[in-house]
């Protein structure tokens, strides 16, 4: 990682971005640590994807302990299809869950 104020970023500009694009990240200090990194596109995108991951990791872990602490429902094809009726009502089965999760 390569650090340097703001004024030899700006004099240097075409170099510091050369040194962010091969994969070195560049800080750039600025007044009141209020500091920048450039870093290439690709690592972005790559902080980007795993931010994703991370979220949708944790989203997965939320339904697994739903389902070991019983907190599903469990519906049939017949059931789910019904509900995309305009007209649509949730079953007795439906408004219980709906209550029970709730009152959690």
């Amino acid at each position: 990682m390569i650090a340097t104020k703001q004024m030899d970023l700006r004099a240097n500009l075409k170099k510091y971005f050369d040194i962010a694009f091969s994969g070195e990240p560049v800080i750039v200090s600025r007044k009141k640590n209020e500091n920048v990194v450039v870093i290439s596109e690709t690592q972005y995108n790559d902080l980007q994807k795993a931010k994703r991951t991370a979220e949708y990791l944790k989203r997965l872990e939320n339904s697994i302990s739903q389902l070991e602490q019983e907190k599903t429902i469990t519906l049939t094809m017949d059931e789910m299809k019904a509900m995309e009726a305009d007209d649509w009502k949730p079953s007795q089965k439906i408004i219980d869950f709906m209550e029970l999760m709730k009152n959690e």
